[in-house]
């Protein structure tokens, strides 16, 4: 995706009710290994479904850093009174999220067919996946 232009448009782009940051504690200064935004799926009559977006840096992948915000973001909308969680948008092809994902007890209840355009101009589909609580 692009980039935003300034601070203020990446503020805008991610805001949400909650935002966390994973950090590396390293002796030089902390460096960003991630972040999730997690709040309602909708407004109103949506607002007791939750959901949660992740970024992960590509230097970071595999070190449990999505799994670490992932299990923080489950128990976050759980105490914070969410009845369930649903993912919109899990990218067919990030075969890695979608294995956490469903690790975590989430289903893959429906499929929107290429529905998202990856970096090369190809499409993909989008998963729409979903936790419930009780």
């Amino acid at each position: 995706m692009d980039v935003p232009a300034s601070e203020a448009e990446t503020r805008e782009f991610w805001s949400g009710e909650h935002v966390v940051v994973a950090v590396d504690g390293h002796p030089e200064g902390d460096r960003i290994l991630g972040s999730a935004k997690m709040g309602p799926n909708r407004p109103a009559q949506g607002s007791h479904v939750g959901t949660a977006s992740f970024m992960v840096g590509s230097s970071a992948r595999g070190r449990g850093i999505g799994r670490a915000m992932g299990k923080y973001a489950v128990e976050w909308l759980r105490s914070a009174g969410f009845e369930a969680i649903q993912f919109n948008a899990v990218v067919s092809t990030n075969t890695a999220a979608i294995a956490l994902w469903h690790s975590f007890g989430f289903e893959t209840i429906g499929i929107v067919p290429d529905a998202f355009r990856l970096p090369d101009s190809s499409y993909a589909d989008l998963q729409v996946m979903y936790l419930r609580f009780h």
